[in-house]
Parts: structure tokens; sequence; C-alpha cells
């Protein structure tokens, strides 16, 4: 018999936060800077985007520059620590649109709100922060990079949302995030919904490359393809 989705797990840069890219932004400064190359925002997305930030920088580095160098990750990395700091301090970030109302609609059907992400748990917890939400009021869980061993495409932080609720099936979790490695997470982790929205990093296009359950524009999409889920 299926199971009815009793967990969410969401996204944040790109999905559940507007921060106008300025994480990958960040990330295309340090390396531009370090190395002295002319990389695209559009490169930085394509190979970056929902990565741990360290993995994404060796990912950017390999795919765009054919290069490895681990010394050389290591600087870029460092820098963009620092950059984003200043970054966050200063620039404007918003939940996404609709964001806190699929919350609160989420609240009122016990359906569990987990938020991941490639940050790590201080950059998450500073982004928390600055959008005045709430572990235990505004969502349920926060996991991180930083807490698992591995990261995206893995399926590690899915499944210790599931320990900490103590889901058993992963057929009651759905995955949402706006880029395909948050998609294949989803997929490994052997979600019933794993599902793209196109706020944030990849394009329509990027997203159908690996087979999304559903593909939305608005978060507000969820609620009926839940209910249809749930109740079919």
């Amino acid at each position: 018999m299926k199971e009815p989705i009793k967990m969410i797990v969401f996204d944040m840069a790109g999905t559940t936060v507007n921060e106008n890219n300025i994480v990958y932004k960040t990330v295309r400064k340090a390396i531009n800077t370090i190395g002295g190359y002319q990389l695209s925002l559009e490169e930085v997305l394509e190979h970056g985007a929902g990565k741990e930030k360290r993995q994404a920088i060796k990912s950017i580095l390999k795919n765009s520059l054919h290069l490895e160098n681990p010394q050389l990750v290591e600087q870029m990395f460092h820098l963009f620590l620092t950059e984003l700091s200043t970054a966050y301090d200063v620039e404007p970030i918003y939940p996404n649109a609709n964001a806190d109302a699929l919350f609160a609609i989420l609240k009122t059907k016990s359906i569990i709100r987990v938020l991941n992400t490639g940050y790590d748990r201080k950059t998450a917890e500073s982004l928390l922060e600055k959008l005045n939400w709430h572990v235990g009021k505004d969502i349920d869980a926060l996991i991180t990079a930083s807490d698992v061993p591995r990261n995206r495409p893995y399926p590690d932080m899915i499944n210790l949302a599931m320990e900490k609720f103590n889901i058993k099936n992963p057929s009651a979790v759905a995955k949402i995030g706006d880029s395909t490695i948050d998609i294949r997470e989803g997929q490994n982790a052997g979600c019933a919904l794993s599902i793209g929205i196109t706020t944030g990093a990849h394009t329509l296009v990027q997203l159908k490359s690996v087979d999304p359950n559903y593909i939305i524009d608005d978060l507000l999409e969820l609620v009926p393809i839940l209910d249809k889920y749930n109740n079919g």
C-alpha cells in the first residue's frame, strides 16, 4: 500500500530562498580572482549548482577548465567564504515567492518541513537568521552539507532527515530543488517524488534532463501535487 507524503525536503537558495545567486556569483568571483580566469555565471551554475561549495569549485574547475588542483581549490574556497560573509551582510535576501505560505499550509497538513543545503551549517544558519525563519516554527529541521559525510547527489542529508523524524520509508518523502543535483539526490534517496522548480540555478531544459516527477514554476503548485498523491 502506498504511503502518504509525510515529509518534504526543500533546497534553500533558488528554491525557498531568493538571494539573487549571491552564492554562485561569489563562487565565480573567487575562482576568477585566484585563477585569473573569466568564467561566466552560467558555467558556474551549470557545473556547481546545488553542490557543497568546495566540491562545487572542484567540479567547475574540472568541467569548465579541465583542471584538477586541490591546492587551488582550497585557496578559492577560503576566499569564497570570506567574500560570502561580506556579501550576506550587505545584499538583500528574501524568502522565495510563496515559501512562507507553503510552509504554513504544510503545517496544517502535518507534513514535516525540512530544509537541506550545500551550504555548511554556519552559512545556512546565518541565512535563517536573516530570513527570520526558526526551526520548530517556520520549518521543522535544517540539514546542511557539514552534517553528513557525503553530499549531493548522495542521499545522506535526506537519510539524516528521515532518521531525525523516524521515517523508515523514503516513499513517504518528497524532495524539491532548483538544480539537477537536487533531483538526483531525491532519486538516489528513493523519494516518492523528486521535483524541480524553475526559480533558481537550472533552466527547464536542464531540469528535464534528469527526469523529475514534476517541474513547477511556483512553490504553491506543490499543494495540488501533494493532495493528488496523498488522496489518489
